[in-house]
């Protein structure tokens, strides 16, 4: 009989195992079936689990599945799992095989913590239908007025296609409630596999970099809003390039996961072409903690 593979638990984009947003990593998956591994995400329960499924060109294969279907990518699942093979194998280079393409992650170390830093695919931005819009409006209960008119709302694609709305007021962005059953219909409806980036602009960093908070609506599972999203950290360095809110190179700093009682952060380094540098540090989840 051949052995369940080992399940390992990690928490990505904070050093602190109760922030972040955990994540599933299987690290020898080569004997599981599409079944098989939509059982293990479903019993894990997390927003996704990653499992390699063997070797292609150099590349780990990567597949990603969240406890109701398969996902084309996830950032901070494959955040964590940079950070599980670098504890395994040591820092250095690795190139992950997805279903968006070949996505390479540098993964270092300085005083003790090990550090994951992920390139995009060529990132796309378009436009978001006004129908798309009035129908992501309705389900924050917001007005177009609640938009921030530097920055119009469209749809970033950096692995995953996400909407992206902008909030100027803190209070809206603090405030806004959705259905989560609403959300998961809008979501199959407009061909959005992961998250709608909702976000408010924080003051700026000590160095004049750009800084925001963002909330990502994601309802799967038991969990309705994603506590650190890499794959919305990348569009969301597509989408300020696209708009020119950004000089590139350029820095962002991300906040995340405060209204979900996880802090995250999130760095987002924007070249002037190509893919969209995320990165962040990634913790083992104690037993006692997964259990909870």
């Amino acid at each position: 009989m051949t052995p369940a593979p080992e399940i390992l638990r990690y928490t990505a984009f904070s050093d602190d195992p109760n922030g972040g947003n955990p994540a599933g990593v299987v690290l020898d998956a080569a004997a599981l079936d599409d079944d098989g591994m939509q059982r293990i995400a479903a019993e894990v329960d997390y927003a996704e689990t990653a499992f390699i499924t063997g070797e292609s060109g150099g590349a780990r294969v990567v597949r990603y599945f969240s406890p109701v279907a398969e996902v084309p990518f996830c950032g901070h699942a494959t955040v964590a799992t940079a950070v599980a093979i670098a504890e395994r194998e040591g820092p250095g280079t690795i190139r992950f095989s997805t279903p968006v393409g070949e996505v390479a992650i540098e993964t270092t170390e300085a005083d003790g913590a090990l550090r994951a830093a992920f390139t995009s695919v060529e990132p796309e931005v378009t436009p978001l239908s006004d129908d798309a819009l009035a129908a992501l409006l309705d389900l924050f209960d917001l007005s177009p007025d609640d938009l921030d008119d530097r920055y119009p709302p469209l749809d970033a694609f950096a692995g995953n296609r996400h909407p992206v709305l902008v909030l100027r007021d803190a209070e809206v962005f603090d405030g806004f409630r959705f259905d989560p059953a609403v959300a998961r219909e809008l979501l199959d409806a407009q061909g959005w596999p992961a998250t709608i980036i909702v976000l408010h602009r924080l003051p700026d960093a000590a160095g004049g970099g750009l800084r925001f908070e963002a909330r990502n609506p994601f309802p799967v599972g038991r969990i309705t809003e994603d506590p650190a999203t890499g794959a919305a950290a990348a569009a969301v360095g597509a989408y300020l390039r696209h708009v020119g809110a950004v000089t590139p190179p350029a820095r962002v700093e991300i906040e995340q996961g405060r209204h979900v009682g996880r802090p995250s952060e999130l760095v987002v380094d924007i070249p002037e072409r190509g893919g969209i540098v995320v990165s962040g540090r990634a913790v083992p989840i104690p037993a006692r903690s997964a259990a909870g």
